[in-house]
């Protein structure tokens, strides 16, 4: 009873976190609606050492148009109690999208570099995840084109801490074996720091909710609905930029051994 409570009050918090404090009337607003799709793979290299491979094909105005292009891998090691850690780098191209685009003609490119830690809670049936993760960003700030070609003026540096919560409940089983339903709900927030960070300490935050099915070849397939709240870093006619994004995400998870 107390995990279905848990999961009814964040389902709550979740429909009403789209909604705009009074503070945003002192901002410009921004709405957009997304749409993520979502692999991950982690190849298992022996019982303490696995790789990591994510990709992100991220759409706005439907599937119409690209939003972000997101590839991430790793090395992840076991550690005792149940702690994970992994080491790894991504790359991402953004993509101008909304009444007010970080660039006007062509995406613009990022370097990550990232250290997390992931650890589990079980509460009866319910699965709570933690994964903590701190990014070394590398944004490349586009100069201006006479050829009309991309070119990267500049790389500037900036730090980022995650922290997410997700919880996990199977619905027809009593635990997340195979074959079984489950509904997931999580929340995540983002915290940039360091010389470079401009308006956005703040980052942003992703709430969401899926339904998905863990198949017997270790292989699970979600669905579900997501709120963005993000602050963009330059404010605009001295005025902070928010975007309050909301759209549909599916991810394909899998195991391999």
């Amino acid at each position: 009873m107390k995990q279905r409570h848990l999961l009814f009050s964040l389902t709550c918090l979740f429909g009403f976190w789209d909604s705009e404090p009074l503070s945003a009337r002192n901002r410009k607003n921004d709405r957009n609606i997304l749409a993520w799709f979502n692999t991950h793979h982690t190849l298992h290299l022996n019982e303490n050492i696995a790789a990591s491979i994510e990709y992100q094909w991220r759409r706005t105005d439907g599937i119409k148009n690209w939003q972000q292009s997101l590839f991430r891998t790793g090395i992840q090691y076991n550690l005792p109690m149940g702690f994970k850690a992994l080491i790894g780098y991504a790359w991402a191209e953004t993509f101008p999208y909304g009444a007010y685009p970080l660039t006007q003609y062509f995406p613009f490119p990022e370097h990550r570099i990232f250290e997390q830690i992931t650890w589990d809670d079980q509460q009866g049936p319910l699965l709570l995840n933690h994964r903590a993760r701190l990014e070394q960003r590398f944004l490349g700030a586009l100069a201006p084109s006479t050829k009309g070609e991309r070119e990267v003026g500049q790389w500037n540096y900036m730090n980022r801490l995650r922290y997410q919560l997700k919880a996990i409940i199977p619905l027809n089983n009593k635990t997340l074996t195979d074959n079984t339903f489950y509904a997931t709900a999580y929340d995540e927030i983002f915290i940039g720091f360091g010389k470079n960070v401009n308006l956005n300490v703040f980052d942003q935050n992703r709430m969401g909710i899926t339904l998905g099915y863990k198949f017997k070849s270790k292989i699970s397939i979600e669905a579900g609905w997501f709120n963005q709240t993000l602050q963009q870093a330059r404010p605009i006619d001295n005025q902070p930029v928010y975007q309050y994004n909301q759209g549909f995400i599916l991810n394909l998870l899998a195991n391999w051994n």
